[in-house]
């Protein structure tokens, strides 16, 4: 059972930066590939970046592309650098993975099995 924990998220003024990190435990983490995830007040859960489990591809939300950026950090951790950012990226941000989702799939967030709590991220301005 793979279990995952984020940390990270906080408080900050339009144009800075927050770095999200994902911590895994349970599995293997080379054979996971990952996503991030939000869901702002009174609206649904929406993608923001995925990497595959090879670390070879990325994908990353419109609305965050040249700003956001999905790595994998050391260890078991999948980090989420946040840079200039919006008010409009309030919103609690969700870790997933999945052992067996790739391609297009990883913009979806119903095709990953395992997910964490989530951390809190506000912007203003």
């Amino acid at each position: 059972q793979v279990q995952l924990v984020e940390s990270g998220g906080g408080s900050v003024q339009a144009g800075g930066s927050l770095r999200l990190s994902c911590a895994a435990s349970g599995g293997t983490l080379s054979s996971l590939s990952m996503g991030w995830f939000r869901r702002a007040p009174g609206k649904e859960r929406e993608f923001v970046a995925a990497m595959s489990w090879s670390g070879r591809d990325t994908y990353h939300a419109d609305s965050v592309a040249g700003r956001f950026t999905i790595s994998r950090g050391g260890g078991k951790n999948t980090v989420l650098q946040m840079n200039n950012l919006k008010p409009e990226d309030t919103a609690v941000y969700y870790c997933a993975a999945d052992g067996a989702t790739t391609g297009a799939d990883l913009l979806i967030d119903y095709e990953y099995e395992y997910w964490g709590q989530g951390t809190q991220v506000t912007v203003s301005t």
